[in-house]
């Protein structure tokens, strides 16, 4: 039984009997060192690989922990570098993630008795992430407190910055935006200290990008998406598409719409063609037409693309009340008096959702005017002019109280 066997196996499509060779090279190593080890982590890794591709996780799951017995007698660097993968394999098998986050789970419990430190700590490192994806942001968070305190002990910056980038995204999820904002610090203080590869650049540029989102600074944001988008591309990394769907938002959230057609016409940007990307450019286009319609007929169209990702959701209702407000205003824009049931029937909404939008607006000072509530109208000032000579007189009466009260200063001195 050889390795070369088992690849024909699997080259042919017989996984079954590749299944076979694999499991009998792993079961009959008997030296922790050497060409036999090497042939065993390879048959391991290979052996996961075909789980991987048939989407079967618990059998993934059973390898992990049938080859415990084997890597007891393997280097502890290479043990952990085996498990690691093989539970990252679960990555792309669809719908595993509870399988995943148990598999990670009973790994740190076997990690800490084997008393593997390094491996336990990437474990729980991985298994933080998985609870992000969860959506349990406080266990995770509970994780992260443990490994920052047990990192910054050992001064290990490069796993240091990954823990305090995850930090920062659990923050944010838990909508404590100061505490993500200083983790997101604290981790690119760190990555300027070492040499940072390409690929976690790119997330902490990606999450600098979502944070200047939320303080609606979306030229900076847009900045940070780009230098993310660029490290991403350089990798083919997947994360690519989401971060130019996060470049095409801010630009359309800086009402620079004929930007987003620009953009795209850009050879690096061509070849990521996909609904993804003609959802972002139905709603630029809506955006652009000032068209409330075009823009729910967008989310119908593409609600799987549009909705799916948590940022972009997150910022549709500031999309939305933005789009209201340009609709507002171009329906009104040629009145000096209209009234409120119009704009609610040529918008197609309710007349209390308009009446509270204009009084916001009024409020805001986007335009001049007032709600008769009682006629029902919408009365339309012009915009007011303010009167330098108010300011003149109000400078001259400022330096006159100044004099008077210097004279009475020196009146008092006389006395």
């Amino acid at each position: 039984m050889s390795l070369a066997e088992a690849r024909r196996f699997a080259d042919s499509g017989d996984n079954s009997k590749a299944e076979s060779v694999y499991k009998t090279i792993i079961s009959n190593t008997n030296k922790p060192e050497g060409p036999e080890a090497a042939t065993t982590e390879t048959a391991m890794l290979e052996l996961g690989k075909i789980y991987q591709k048939q989407n079967q996780a618990e059998a993934l799951k059973d390898l992990i922990t049938e080859s415990r017995t084997v890597l007891g007698s393997f280097s502890k660097s290479k043990t952990a570098k085996i498990v690691k993968t093989l539970i990252e394999y679960f990555d792309t098998i669809p719908e595993s993630l509870d399988i995943q986050m148990q598999t990670a789970k009973d790994s740190i419990d076997w990690a800490i008795a084997s008393k593997l430190t390094f491996l336990k700590q990437s474990l729980q490192l991985k298994l933080a992430e998985l609870l992000y994806k969860k959506t349990l942001y406080q266990q995770a968070l509970t994780i992260i407190t443990e490994l920052l305190r047990e990192y910054k002990k050992l001064d290990d910056k490069s796993s240091l910055i990954e823990v305090q980038l995850l930090e920062s995204k659990l923050y944010h999820q838990l909508r404590n935006i100061p505490k993500a904002k200083a983790a997101l610090t604290s981790a690119r203080t760190s990555a300027n200290s070492i040499y940072c590869p390409t690929l976690l650049q790119g997330e902490l540029d990606s999450q600098s990008g979502i944070l200047n989102a939320e303080d609606k600074d979306y030229k900076t944001a847009y900045s940070y998406f780009y230098e993310a988008f660029e490290a991403f591309n350089s990798q083919d990394d997947s994360r690519a598409v989401p971060v130019l769907k996060y470049m095409l938002l801010s630009k359309i959230m800086l009402n620079l719409s004929d930007d987003v057609a620009t953009l795209l016409k850009n050879k690096n940007v061509v070849k990521f063609q996909s609904r993804d990307i003609d959802a972002m450019k139905a709603i630029a286009q809506a955006y652009s037409n000032r068209s409330l319609h075009e823009f729910e007929q967008a989310l119908t169209t593409y609600g799987s693309e549009l909705k799916s990702d948590a940022i972009i959701k997150y910022h549709f209702n500031a999309l939305y009340d933005n789009l209201l407000e340009q609709n507002l205003l171009k329906i009104i824009e040629s009145y000096s008096c209209v009234e409120l049931s119009h704009i609610s029937r040529t918008l197609g909404l309710e007349l209390a959702q308009v009446e509270g939008k204009l009084s916001q607006m009024i409020l805001d000072k986007v335009f001049y005017g007032v709600l008769d509530q009682g006629n029902g109208w919408l009365i339309i000032y012009d915009e007011p002019r303010q009167d330098a000579a108010y300011d003149s007189a109000l400078e001259l009466v400022k330096n006159m109280s100044n004099v008077v009260d210097l004279l009475y200063q020196k009146a008092a001195a006389l006395n």
